[in-house]
């Protein structure tokens, strides 16, 4: 924004000083200038024409704050803030002073970057975890999921009183009925609170980590991340295609290094029972039932579980 003596001084000088008795009468004459005056009556006309440029920018940005046009777009000096003005007396003589706020909107923004710095997504829409949605509105998108609802927010609120918790939930359900999005409501009111967290969609996340064996250090970044991470989401666990080294060497170390000390969430359309058939069997060595008992050894025991109902949302 340009200050207006540089505003002035950028017109011919025939109609300089018509321009500026009209731009410095427009700023006198505004409420915002008399309620200042009002609250410092020491300032007096001479203070007032020498910080005549920062009553100019206090009134201009106050008027863009009230027809906000954005953030994106804001057109203040510096983005998402305005001028606010202040004035003491020293010796007697006074001093207009101006400060740069941050609005509201700059505030929420902060806030929700630093909610999405702190949860990793693995093929999932990041979207989905910067939504801000409260308890109210993801009861109301469906009720048929009510009691599903009422246990996430338990769990958020006994972690919120108690701190990180060694249990995770393990939600299953049919296709679409909304597991994954509260998931995401679930890491996103705890990142407000300073929680790490990741979710991971298993399907994509599988064949990611095949084009990982050339890069040994990048795989062993991510399943370290996954392993240290405060929460941990794996969604739509099951309908990977499965193989001996991803179940026992990726899976299998991710969850038994976090049992007992960090929460594990999983989502799914199989039952516990169902899951434990899935990871018994796979392409390359067959029916290993032993396996599959092993791997559940380390996620039944520290899951409760919530079964999702409710109608199918997606395409809606």
């Amino acid at each position: 924004m340009d200050s207006l003596s540089h505003l002035l001084k950028s017109m011919p000088q025939s109609e300089w000083r018509r321009k500026a008795e009209a731009k410095i009468k427009v700023v006198m004459d505004d409420v915002l200038v008399h309620k200042f005056r009002q609250k410092y009556p020491f300032v007096d006309d001479y203070t007032i024409k020498i910080n005549m440029n920062k009553l100019y920018q206090y009134v201009s940005e106050y008027k863009n704050c009230s027809n906000c046009p954005g953030l994106e777009n804001c057109p203040n000096d510096m983005t998402g803030h305005y001028t606010m003005l202040t004035a003491d007396s020293v010796n007697e003589k006074p001093f207009v002073h101006e400060e740069k706020v941050a609005c509201k909107k700059f505030g929420a923004k902060q806030l929700q970057d630093a909610i999405s710095s702190r949860i990793r997504t693995f093929h999932v829409d990041p979207r989905m975890i910067s939504r801000s949605y409260s308890f109210g509105d993801i009861l109301e998108t469906d009720l048929d999921r009510a009691k599903a609802v009422m246990q996430i927010n338990d769990y958020v609120s006994l972690t919120m009183e108690e701190g990180l918790q060694t249990r995770g939930l393990y939600l299953s359900g049919s296709f679409g009925t909304g597991k994954t999005f509260l998931m995401g409501y679930m890491l996103h009111q705890l990142a407000k609170v300073g929680m790490t967290g990741a979710i991971v969609y298993m399907p994509d996340f599988a064949e990611d980590l095949k084009g990982m064996f050339q890069e040994p250090s990048k795989l062993k970044e991510t399943i370290d991340l996954l392993k240290e991470t405060d929460l941990l989401v794996f969604d739509d666990i099951g309908a990977e295609n499965l193989n001996p080294w991803l179940r026992d060497h990726v899976i299998g170390a991710i969850v038994n290094h976090r049992m007992n000390r960090k929460p594990t969430f999983f989502t799914s359309n199989y039952a516990l029972s169902d899951l434990e058939k899935h990871f018994s069997f796979t392409n390359k060595d067959g029916d290993e039932e032993y396996k599959g008992q092993r791997i559940m050894d380390r996620i039944r025991p520290f899951v409760d579980v919530v079964v999702v109902t409710g109608t199918n949302k997606r395409g809606k």
